[in-house]
């Protein structure tokens, strides 16, 4: 009994130990995350947090180490060593990387059915199938770098290991989606946008998030969700032939995905967005702190900022409202649907990295591609 009671304090303490960092963690999550976490998970994540680390990968860190701790009870009844051994990650791989067809004559392959239902009774689980490449690889890599924190060393680089995942993606080919099946370009997005055409509150909210986050090159969700005012500097009006000046503003970015705080990247606004962006703004009445506020039941503007998460919301439900596929849109779309647009409209590539902020070219150029190809003289020979 005493035990019990010992354990269940160890729990409330790490929760409140989670409390000190919750600002960059699912807060919601907090109970969670104290019973599968250690108290050395727990001092790790908050060594992490007074390093400075991105809120972003912050808390991509501590979701994988959230599904490892949960899988490791599963799969071996205990809580992860540190270093993990190779054995344990070759278990690993072999437990998320396999093959469907062999699974069919052979029950043993792969994740074992009881690891399976714990996992999936936890929420852990949610598809059926083995899980994507570049998941484990994620993982592992979060993984090794835990390891590293903690001043140990892993067997992450060992040939085996290598080898193992090289061969299990090669029995198990999947056809790689991006994270968006289909990108928001200029036309679904006045799709969206009709979608917001009252002056009510949410209209006003959503209609200045997509035009924001598309206009500005195809924000990211965090960057959305994080905009500040302190962010926003007005511009001087932008001239154009036989009509009125453009408003415009700039938005400072900050600390983003591939960049830290101390490089000031800048992104511009003008016209249209600007002035979406302005009517919710005023009637919000917000004129410091976060931008992009949660709206109430009754239409009572929050003082909190919205979660990246509601951003994808956003973007599925104004999908849903225009008669689209949600499933074929995310917020992730915005990003890929300003430089496909931009393929579209012949800017050039550079010009539109400038706005969108990418630093690889390689990258970028992608969605060129993807947006002239099924139209280029090389699909057309015949």
């Amino acid at each position: 009994m005493a035990k019990a009671k010992t354990s269940l304090t160890a729990v409330e303490r790490r929760a409140e130990e989670l409390d000190t960092i919750a600002a960059v963690l699912p807060l919601e999550r907090r109970d969670e995350l104290a019973e599968l976490l250690t108290d050395q998970d727990v001092e790790t994540l908050r060594h992490l947090v007074n390093q400075g680390m991105g809120d972003n990968t912050l808390r991509a860190l501590t979701s994988d180490l959230t599904y490892l701790e949960a899988w490791g009870l599963a799969a071996t009844g205990k809580s992860l060593p540190w270093p993990a051994p190779e054995a344990l990650l070759l278990k690993f791989v072999a437990h998320h990387l396999w093959d469907p067809e062999r699974r069919v004559t052979d029950p043993d392959h792969g994740m074992p059915a009881a690891v399976d239902e714990n996992l999936r009774s936890q929420g852990f689980l949610k598809s059926v199938g083995p899980h994507a490449p570049a998941t484990v690889r994620r993982r592992l890599a979060n993984w090794s770098t835990l390891t590293k924190w903690r001043g140990l060393d892993g067997a992450f680089a060992s040939p085996a290991l290598k080898s193992a995942i090289r061969l299990a993606i090669r029995a198990a080919p999947r056809q790689r989606l991006r994270k968006s099946a289909k990108a928001v370009t200029g036309d679904v997005l006045a799709r969206l946008l009709a979608t917001c055409a009252t002056d009510s509150l949410r209209d006003l909210r959503d209609r200045a998030i997509l035009m924001v986050a598309f206009a500005s090159g195809g924000r990211r969700r965090s960057e959305i969700a994080g905009l500040r005012c302190e962010q926003l500097t007005v511009e001087p009006p932008i001239e154009v032939p036989d009509g009125a000046p453009l408003p415009s503003l700039a938005i400072h970015l900050g600390r983003t995905k591939t960049t830290t705080g101390e490089q000031d990247d800048i992104v511009y606004l003008t016209g249209r967005p600007v002035e979406a962006l302005n009517a919710w703004m005023v009637a919000a009445k917000v004129e410091s702190g976060s931008v992009f506020r949660g709206i109430g039941r009754w239409g009572t503007v929050s003082k909190r900022a919205i979660d990246p998460q509601s951003v994808n919301a956003i973007i599925k439900q104004r999908v849903e409202m225009a008669g689209l596929d949600s499933g074929e849109f995310s917020a992730h779309g915005l990003r890929s649907g300003f430089l496909t647009e931009a393929a579209i409209r012949n800017i050039p590539l550079l010009e539109a990295m400038d706005q969108s902020r990418h630093r690889s070219v390689q990258q970028a150029s992608n969605y060129y591609n993807n947006a002239t190809r099924p139209s280029g003289r090389a699909a057309r020979m015949l």
